[in-house]
């Protein structure tokens, strides 16, 4: 066809398009939700071991936890139940706080929050260690703002953190997604567990621990910010 036809073909085609869509993005992405993955520091080996140490020293101390985590949490152990300020009762651990601070600070930046001359204060801390086979059903984090995890060890095989579309129960009679599907159009997304590494997101974002596949245990830190 004739450069001319092709030309008056296009008009016809925009024709009936308003002047303000014209020549802008038909379909754009709105409402994301952000997840927030960064190493701690640089220097983060030698602080772990201290951390894992610490771990450990807990969970052989905390006998209400042990008793706790039999009934809500079968296979593992969580201070979740006994300790879960765990951040007010050890120096490691407060600069434990310290350093994730400013990560949360910067994930706030990228909400565009506007904290009011308020601050993000750690109000809860606990550890969770998941041998063989222990999973972490799906849940989220009521009355905080932003939760996360910090990963101690994470043996190789070891589960992410799979994190569920918000959206999800508003799907309806949606078809399935196509093979290949996109990111951001996919219902699940996980973040792999790499020991010395901070994921963030939102308390409302519901998350899940899959069943450890491996024989060694899979420790994490958990805690929650709240705006204070």
């Amino acid at each position: 066809m004739p450069a001319k036809g092709v030309k008056r073909l296009r008009a016809r085609a925009g024709a009936g398009v308003p002047r303000i869509l014209r020549g802008v993005k038909r379909i754009q992405a709105w409402f994301p939700t952000l997840v927030y993955g960064a190493p701690l520091r640089p220097d983060g080996t030698a602080f772990n071991r201290e951390l894992l140490r610490e771990c450990h020293q807990f969970r052989d101390f905390d006998d209400a936890g042990r008793k706790w985590s039999a009934k809500s949490y079968p296979g593992g152990y969580t201070s979740y139940g006994s300790i879960d300020r765990v951040h007010t009762v050890s120096s490691t651990f407060m600069e434990l706080e310290k350093r994730i601070d400013r990560h949360v600070r910067a994930f706030a930046k990228a909400l565009d929050w506007d904290l009011g001359g308020r601050g993000l204060k750690m109000s809860d801390c606990w550890i969770n260690i998941m041998p063989h086979r222990v999973a972490h059903s799906l849940h989220l984090h009521p009355n905080s703002v932003v939760s996360g995890t910090y990963y101690v060890a994470t043996p190789r095989g070891c589960p992410g953190l799979k994190f569920e579309d918000p959206r999800m129960s508003r799907f309806m009679a949606a078809p399935p997604r196509a093979e290949g599907v996109r990111p951001e159009n996919r219902p699940y997304i996980t973040y792999p567990a790499a020991a010395g590494n901070v994921i963030l997101f939102e308390s409302w974002l519901r998350h899940e621990v899959p069943s450890n596949p491996v024989k060694s245990e899979r420790i994490s830190i958990s805690f929650n910010y709240d705006w204070t």
